[in-house]
């Protein structure tokens, strides 16, 4: 299509940004892991033992790298360049899980302070990987923004 940008999505920033969001999330949690556990009724100590496990690990790292690619297609065909509008990108996305969350807290009785714990998390994950699509440079090889 004639005036559509040549912009290509770049996978190496698709893979960062998974990665990034990932050890995001680990330091969310670990702040504020013990507000969730106690809002979850998990004991901290039980928990300490348990651990997590491998898969659960690897399926939130699975999990990121779904998300950054999707936002990657966005900010590509977006013509996304800049961190502003890698941010607002972000800040409208993150409008859907926040509305996901709120219904659990109506719906499920999930408490408000749990939800926004996860909410808060979707924020910062978002914000992350779309201010790193956005500000990578695309060129290259990879996926063209325009058919």
């Amino acid at each position: 299509m004639k005036g559509r940008s040549m912009l290509r999505m770049n996978y190496l920033a698709v893979v960062v940004a998974a990665v990034a969001a990932f050890v995001a999330s680990s330091v969310w949690y670990a702040v504020f892991g013990s507000a969730w556990m106690e809002l979850r009724g998990i004991d901290p100590a039980t928990a300490a033992d348990m651990g997590t496990p491998l898969w659960k690990m690897l399926f939130v790292v699975f999990q990121s790298f779904g998300v950054a690619l999707m936002l990657a297609y966005f900010v590509v065909h977006l013509g996304i360049v800049n961190w502003r509008g890698a941010a607002r990108l972000a800040a409208l996305i993150w409008v859907f899980p926040a509305m996901i969350l709120l219904g659990s807290v109506v719906h499920e009785n999930v408490p408000l302070m749990l939800a926004a714990i996860h909410a808060g998390d979707w924020l910062v994950k978002l914000l992350l990987m779309t201010v790193i699509l956005g500000v990578w440079p695309k060129g290259g090889r990879g996926l063209k923004g325009s058919r």
